[in-house]
């Protein structure tokens, strides 16, 4: 690292270090004199000025900053217009622009697996990654489909928003496409919970669980056993850090070498 080294950053709460690892590691397998580094803030308008002042190129945006960096901002992608959230600025010679790749991610990964968009869901959950996965589905084509949300409020709003039907319970419904957006599985508190009854998870055509960390969840764990197939929430951390990486650098790696940095970032 020197003088010349383009400089990549985080901002969070509490932050993580699957990000900084990540991209570390695909700057020292394609030679790219970068360096990432996660940071936290009580103060947002100097760190998005220090940003724009210092030529910071890039910068991912954590809970609870991905609406409140909006106003700060110079532009706004259509990722991220599409649901108001922001996970993601690129900073051109000052402007920055703020853009969501948790959404892209979730566009492509829907595609990857060819999930046909008239295929029914029921989705689990109502906050910031819900509306991305919720948008996501709508502009991918997905028409039928309902949010169940103990948070009627928010949940009703989401639901309404992107043109589909809310709940406050799961009692029994059930859908082709079971999507987790809750902290459900999740290390923690909630981490031996099952997001879906198995009876439902058997029935299902695919299970995803947008929960990374673990990288298999009590609902994977069951979609595997019952022979579900299912897009991980792993999948959607590696992409949208994909998406970051390629908008700071310009630079596309090989499958290779994203999957080597996915998996030395999870170490």
């Amino acid at each position: 690292m020197g003088r010349d080294t383009t400089l990549c950053m985080s901002l969070s709460a509490r932050p993580g270090h699957f990000g900084s690892r990540f991209h570390n590691r695909l700057y020292a397998l394609l030679g790219l004199d970068y360096v990432y580094k996660a940071f936290a803030t009580t103060d947002l308008p100097g760190a998005i000025a220090g940003i724009r002042a210092l030529g910071i190129r890039g910068c991912a945006v954590s809970m609870p900053f991905k609406e409140a960096v909006i106003p700060l901002l110079d532009a706004l992608d259509p990722s991220a217009r599409a649901i108001d959230s922001v996970n993601t600025i690129v900073n051109d010679n000052g402007t920055l622009t703020g853009a969501n790749t948790d959404y892209l991610a979730v566009r492509a990964l829907l595609a990857q697996h060819a999930i046909d968009p008239s295929t029914a869901f029921v989705l689990r959950g109502s906050g910031g990654m819900a509306k991305a996965v919720v948008a996501a589905l709508r502009d991918s084509g997905f028409r039928h489909g309902t949010v169940v949300a103990r948070n009627a409020a928010a949940g009703a709003a989401l639901a309404q928003r992107y043109g589909f039907a809310h709940a406050t319970e799961l009692g029994d419904r059930t859908a082709p496409l079971l999507i987790n957006v809750t902290p459900l599985g999740m290390e923690g508190p909630d981490a031996a919970a099952l997001a879906f009854p198995e009876t439902a998870i058997a029935a299902a055509a695919i299970a995803f669980d947008v929960v990374a960390l673990p990288a298999r969840t009590p609902f994977l764990q069951a979609a595997e056993r019952l022979g579900t197939p299912s897009i991980t929430g792993h999948e959607v951390l590696v992409l949208q850090g994909l998406e970051q990486f390629v908008r700071y650098t310009g630079v596309r790696p090989t499958s290779a070498q994203v999957a080597d940095a996915a998996a030395y970032a999870r170490t």
